[in-house]
């Protein structure tokens, strides 16, 4: 039996209507909320919320004597097609090394990574 039931999944960022803008972008959604809480509705999906963190530092990816904090795995059919959507949102990639992987790694305009990730 379980304890709890996930509420949140919740990303420090510095501009959380921003950051919610790009995943709803990115994941559909409706966006809820100002200032320093802002929540994204996913249909069918669990939601996100961002919060505001002043003095946000983003994660190093990849960085051996850093932790990348979490990650979202994003599952989507095309990956080249997904990636030109990414980049147009503001995304950036962070590993271009190995194209032939079925996933690519990205950050998001805060900085935290993602990877999208061929179904």
């Amino acid at each position: 039996m379980a304890i709890a039931k996930l509420g949140a999944v919740v990303l420090d960022c510095p501009d959380p209507r921003a950051l919610a803008g790009f995943y709803a972008g990115l994941l559909g959604g409706t966006v809820d909320g100002e200032g320093d809480w802002v929540d994204l509705r996913v249909p069918g999906g669990q939601s996100l919320a961002f919060q505001e963190a002043p003095g946000h530092v983003p994660p190093k990816w990849p960085a051996s004597g850093d932790s990348q904090q979490f990650h979202l795995d994003l599952t989507v059919e095309d990956l080249d097609a997904a990636e030109k959507g990414v980049l147009a949102l503001g995304a950036r990639p962070l590993d271009t090394e190995d194209r032939s992987r079925a996933w690519r790694v990205y950050a998001d305009p805060a900085g935290h990574p993602f990877c999208l990730c061929a179904c």
